[in-house]
């Protein structure tokens, strides 16, 4: 297997502030490519492109975007012609997901989850792919979560929406097959980021994987390039050919009370605090 060079090649990542984003910056620019860095903390963004410059020797440029507003794609692509930059290359990593009953739900959280996991995603890969597709030696990588392979209660618009990357992504890799993109859906588990703090990690019981394990899965699939999709840790892609061993309506029993134990785990810290 012999890895991609990505010398002389820009990429997007988005969400790139901090977690699977930054680590996704880090590896490309130390294969080489020249990254755009995307997320709203500008702050984090400048200290992540000067420590790339430093490092590296790659042109790293930091672009706050609140990709909770629609549009965002045609407003990073504008900007990017301003400065006339060309990508060959998008990493949409940026989302977050929300969690509880669905009817005690914030709706403006809910439009905003759905614009950035969503609606944007789709937004940022229609404003790319076709100079993607014309680099001819570009990556496409949109991160979705093991969340995508079955309906997840107490989560519901979150697996919805990663449900939706990752059927959206497959179907880019075969209408993108012989142009030269290698396009992939990637899908963490359990990851040390902020995601999780967001939603108290200590409810979520499992192994963990760091930011560089799932990034360094990624690489090896599009080194390899043959995959559509791809799920970091052993035990996911073994988890994710369970559902053909049972039904749909068994499936989403056990989600369910996988997250009725994580409300009563949540429950139990918050008493303790």
């Amino acid at each position: 297997m012999t890895p991609i060079s990505f010398s002389g090649q820009t990429t997007i990542v988005t969400g790139a502030s901090s977690g699977i984003g930054a680590a996704f910056a880090r590896e490309l620019a130390r294969r080489g490519s020249d990254v755009v860095l995307v997320a709203r903390r500008h702050d984090r963004l400048e200290a992540l492109a000067s420590e790339l410059r430093t490092r590296h020797g790659v042109r790293a440029t930091a672009i706050p975007l609140d990709l909770s507003e629609p549009g965002a794609g045609r407003r990073l692509a504008a900007e990017l012609a301003r400065r006339d930059i060309t990508v060959d290359g998008l990493v949409n990593n940026a989302g977050f997901g929300t969690d509880g009953p669905f009817h005690e739900e914030d709706p403006e959280r809910l439009t905003e989850e759905m614009n950035v996991n969503v609606a944007n995603l789709v937004d940022l890969t229609r404003a790319f792919i076709e100079p993607l597709r014309n680099s001819g030696r570009g990556i496409l990588v949109n991160v979705a979560s093991m969340a995508a392979y079955t309906p997840m209660p107490a989560m519901a618009v979150y697996g919805a929406c990663k449900a939706f990357v990752l059927s959206f992504t497959e179907a880019l890799w075969h209408e993108s097959r012989g142009s030269g993109l290698r396009v992939l859906s990637l899908a963490p588990g359990l990851t040390r980021t902020e995601f999780f703090d967001g939603l108290g990690s200590g409810a979520h019981q499992g192994s963990y994987e760091t930011p560089e394990q799932v990034v360094a899965t990624a690489m090896r699939a599009l080194d390899r390039g043959r995959r559509p999709s791809v799920q970091s840790g052993r035990l996911n892609a073994l988890v994710v050919r369970l559902p053909r061993f049972t039904t749909r309506r068994r499936a989403v029993l056990i989600s369910g009370a996988i997250s009725a134990r994580s409300s009563g785990a949540k429950a139990t810290a918050r008493s303790a605090g």
